[in-house]
This record gives structure tokens, sequence and C-alpha cells, in this order.
């Protein structure tokens, strides 16, 4: 059983930061690739930031003022959010691409951290 558990969100005022954790944890063989997601209210999910194979990219709406870092030691990826802005307020999901002890791919989410920017 793989479990990805986030941690570290709460109520900012603009400008501020917060550092997002997501801890993966399980039977797991490898990690191949982990990404941080929001869904503002009544919007769909959207892609904040991922490391992938060529390196860790963000979103342009976040790019200068967020940044993702993983300790792969540690099966953990974290969202550094800085000068929150209230268009940030949303839930945020940590999504990984993971394989299992029994060397079977499959895609995990956790079960999200609300952020919510406000004066």
């Amino acid at each position: 059983q793989v479990q990805l558990v986030e941690s570290g969100g709460g109520l900012v005022r603009p400008g501020g930061s917060l550092r997002l954790s997501c801890a993966a944890s399980g039977s797991i063989f490898m990690i191949n690739t982990m990404a941080w997601y929001r869904q503002p209210p009544g919007k769909e999910r959207e892609l904040v930031a991922a490391d992938i194979s060529t390196g860790t990219h963000a979103a342009d709406s976040v790019k200068g003022r967020f940044s993702m870092s993983r300790d792969k030691a540690k099966n953990t990826a974290y969202l550094q959010m800085n000068n929150l802005k209230p268009e940030d307020t949303a839930v945020y999901y940590c999504n990984a691409d993971i394989v299992d002890s029994a060397y079977l791919v499959a895609d995990y989410w956790g079960q999200g951290t609300q952020v919510t920017v406000s004066s």
C-alpha cells in the first residue's frame, strides 16, 4: 500500500509564504516523478509544478514565486510558496508516479491540503 500525505497548508496573508510537504510511504521501489497540483474554488485542478526527468518545472502563473524540490532519500517533495496572492487560494494536491515493491507502476494522489491567502 502506497500513500501520499501532504502537510503545511493554512491561512496566510498576501505576500506571505508557506512550505508544503508531501511524504510518500509504503511499499515503494522507486518514485519516477512527483508533482503539485491545485484546485481553486469552483475551478478545475491545474498543474503547479513538476519534477520530471528533465528537471523541475513550474507553471507560468507561479514561476518566480513557487519552487519545488525533492528529498529522494526521504521520498518527500516540497513546494515553497513565496509572495502568495489571493488567487493562489486552493486545495493543493501532491501527485506521484510510483513503482511499488511488486514492480507495478501507478499514479497516486494525496488527500490535499488547503491554502487560503487572505487579509
